[in-house]
């Protein structure tokens, strides 16, 4: 299931990013999205995770948390052409 994260502050890693849903299971890619000309987060990424039930619980549990003083926000992402 591939996963949303928005509002991150532009000071979370990549490899912090990861290291929150690895608590709830194999994180098969994570990515922030960067601004080309400054090369900074722009304060949103993506996670895959393949076990579905694995994905729904990091959802569940980090949607709303305060994370490096900015209260994020988790969801599915939408994936054109994918059937819920």
């Amino acid at each position: 299931m591939k996963i949303l994260i928005r509002n991150l502050s532009r000071e979370t890693t990549e490899a912090e990013l990861r290291a929150m849903f690895e608590a709830f299971g194999l994180v098969e890619a994570c990515n922030l999205v960067m601004d080309k000309e400054t090369g900074k987060s722009k304060g949103f990424g993506f996670a895959e995770m393949p076990k579905h039930m694995d994905a729904k619980t990091a959802i569940k549990r980090l949607n709303n948390q305060n994370v490096k003083g900015s209260v994020i926000r988790v969801k599915a992402a939408d994936v054109p052409g994918a059937s819920s």
